[in-house]
């Protein structure tokens, strides 16, 4: 076989497992989705105190090991990862849910929970000259491609969940 052909071969089999872990990656979102509690009026930051649908900006929730269905909610991405980010928190994460910015308009009064997404497998813009409510904050997205384009338009840098750091959010 020629090289080219076995590069060729090479290539379609990537695309094809891609491909397939993707449709695997949407159902595991959708099944977090039914998981996502909603947002009220009332509800407060869990690490700030501020009530979180007064601002704009993606949100996020964390369900901790030893709570079972409570959730701590967040007024924003960033609020959500520096707490996550506290190794004493970060080993009691059970799970964590992010709004998917390429389906919510940017604004405090569109706050749709049914657009929640799998934060682990989120793609997030840090940097951006969008705000949330303790300022900059990530923009979380379910596709790449969608965080890069809010980039190119909006500026900062898209990163992977691992990728986020303290240094990141300062």
């Amino acid at each position: 076989m020629k090289p080219y052909k076995l590069l060729s071969l090479i290539v379609v089999l990537a695309l094809i497992v891609t491909s397939l872990m993707s449709c695997s990656d949407k159902s595991e979102q959708q099944k977090m989705l039914h998981q996502a509690v909603a947002m009220e009026s009332g509800d407060e930051c869990h690490l700030c105190g501020m009530l979180i649908t007064r601002f704009d900006g993606p949100k996020g929730e964390i369900f901790r090991k030893e709570t079972g269905t409570q959730v701590f909610k967040f007024c924003s991405t960033r609020d959500m990862f520096s707490y996550y980010l506290d190794p004493e928190n970060k080993r009691n994460v059970a799970q964590m849910l992010v709004h998917d910015m390429s389906k919510m308009p940017w604004g405090s009064d569109s706050i749709d929970d049914k657009y929640f997404i799998d934060a682990k497998t989120a793609w997030y813009v840090a940097g951006s000259e969008k705000t949330g409510a303790m300022g900059k904050t990530l923009a979380s997205f379910s596709q790449q491609k969608d965080a890069i384009a809010f980039a190119k338009e909006f500026g900062g840098q898209v990163l992977g969940f691992k990728e986020i750091n303290f240094d990141i959010l300062m």
